[in-house]
């Protein structure tokens, strides 16, 4: 598979004017080995030549390095749009006049609360700076844009930010959610807690009726919350938009002060650092096929918990990565901040409570009927537990798991159906489905071929399935000797030749 970057976020710099308490980075002091004005330039015609379309200048402090807009300027000549992040504390007319010069498009101002709490996660004063930032961007040709890290501190006082940037003019506003890392690590008392995420996403979603600034939910803000895909649509202008998970190392990378290459510079551990552009071309790192191994190689299936069988798992592959690493110290973790995941938990602890096999049961089936997947799952686990022999417990169980595309849990629980009852017509069937998915595509239809044979005249869909896989597979000879055989065997298989024998006309 291609890769094809579109956007980079490059600290330019460590060296920054603050010690913010949330401060991902734990910036300080300028760190040697900075890239030179030269050596930038040069990353910035590479960029360029890559083919990326923006690049989110930061650091530390970005201000603070004295060629920053030479940088950004370059970026522009390019025709790479270049964005800022600045805490504003030495924004001033000329910083100004310089970013409008330089093409920078979005000029974002970090907000972390109302004035209190915003000198106190960052500087006494700061918040001062921020408003007379905000005021010198009116009339200009720069986006104004406000970034906001929610914490414990600041969460209920989204509202009256709202007032403050509307009074501004501010036209974005970025919300992500502080992780414990940096300096961060050393205050996790200020960790916001997961059932605030649909705080967050309720408030964003608000937002989108008032229609007066566009709202934009970091990466690590989500999923598959209706609100939340609405807000996303939104931000994206487009329709039904949903979180496909993170694009670091696939569409995005993270550039660091020494020209470390990695996905994105929140993933600081040096193990995930790909190369260096002082030794390797950017574009030798980024096409190198042993590059970002751990993003472009994911699957659900190295995850854990709720995200190795979420029905989503496919898509989101476990939301943001930094989410899991920095509070589980594991990638590959359950992520707890999904709004998602926090809405399953809750129903998980209340099936927990039921402890009558035939309820949950029958409350299995009733939401399979409704294809209410995730929550039979969790049911049907649940009743399977209590009655691990009872065929059509495994049976359901199998269902719900395929359906989910977890083909591990459907083969285990077809397989232990099969050795109950070898001759059960829904486990042949479903272990030969099974099997095609997981790549077995001969055993599966041998599983199939043994369900057709075992079949009644009024349960032909053993057929269907049989030879649709067939058709799947361009066998269609085959497939359509089955299908025949279906129709002689029964009347009711009519119906459902001609849908085939339409499907095998289309492929």
């Amino acid at each position: 598979m291609e890769f094809k970057p579109l956007a980079a976020v490059w600290e330019i710099t460590m060296g920054c004017n603050m010690r913010c308490k949330h401060c991902g980075s734990a910036c300080k002091t300028a760190q040697k080995g900075e890239l030179s004005t030269r050596e930038a330039l040069k990353l910035c015609d590479e960029l360029a030549e890559l083919g990326l379309k923006w690049v989110t200048v930061s650091g530390g402090e970005a201000l603070t390095r004295n060629d920053w807009h030479v940088i950004a300027g370059r970026l522009s000549q390019n025709g790479v749009t270049p964005q800022l992040i600045t805490n504003a504390w030495l924004v001033d007319s000329e910083i100004v006049e310089l970013a409008e010069r330089a093409g920078i498009g979005t000029f974002a101002i970090s907000l972390d609360g109302i004035k209190e709490t915003h000198d106190f996660m960052r500087m006494e004063g700061s918040f001062k700076r921020v408003m007379k930032g905000f005021e010198l961007l009116k009339g200009t040709s720069l986006v104004p844009a406000a970034i906001t890290t929610v914490t414990n501190t600041n969460v209920k006082q989204l509202e009256q930010m709202k007032e403050i940037l509307l009074e501004k003019g501010v036209k974005l506003w970025q919300i992500q959610i502080g992780l414990p890392m940096g300096n961060f690590a050393e205050n996790k008392s200020l960790l916001l807690e997961p059932e605030y995420v649909d705080t967050i996403i309720d408030f964003a979603y608000d937002m989108l009726s008032e229609d007066k600034i566009d709202m934009f939910l970091a990466d690590c803000i989500g999923y598959y919350n209706l609100k939340e895909i609405a807000v996303r649509s939104k931000t994206f202008s487009a329709e039904n938009t949903h979180w496909q998970g993170c694009t670091a190392g696939k569409q995005s990378m993270g550039i660091l002060h020494n020209g470390d290459i990695l996905g994105c510079t929140s993933i600081r551990d040096r193990k995930f650092i790909e190369g260096n552009i002082r030794y390797r071309s950017l574009k030798e790192i980024w096409n190198d096929e042993n590059s970002f191994r751990w993003s472009r190689g994911l699957s659900k299936e190295k995850l854990s918990g709720l995200c190795k069988k979420c029905g989503y798992g496919d898509l989101c592959l476990g939301g943001c990565p930094n989410t899991r690493l920095t509070i589980n110290d594991d990638i590959y973790s359950e992520n707890h901040y999904c709004s998602y995941n926090q809405a399953m938990r809750k129903t998980g602890e209340r099936i927990s409570r039921i402890n009558d096999s035939s309820k949950l049961f029958h409350m299995g089936k009733r939401l399979i009927e409704r294809e209410e997947y995730q929550i039979a799952e969790m049911v049907m686990a649940k009743a399977v537990s209590m009655e691990p022999q009872n065929i059509d417990f495994l049976n359901n169980y199998g269902f719900v798991s395929y359906m989910l595309q977890n083909y591990n849990d459907a083969y285990d629980a077809n397989r232990r159906a099969l050795e109950i009852n070898r001759g059960n017509i829904y486990a042949n069937k479903g272990m030969g489905l099974t099997l095609v998915k997981l790549g077995r595509l001969e055993d599966g239809i041998g599983f199939l071929k043994r369900s057709a044979a075992l079949t009644t005249t009024d349960y032909m869909v053993p057929y269907y399935d049989l030879a649709l896989t067939l058709i799947q597979n361009n066998r269609s000879r085959e497939a359509e000797e089955i299908i025949e055989e279906g129709k002689r065997k029964s009347p009711d298989f009519v119906p459902m030749s001609e849908a085939l024998y339409g499907i095998m006309a289309q492929t």
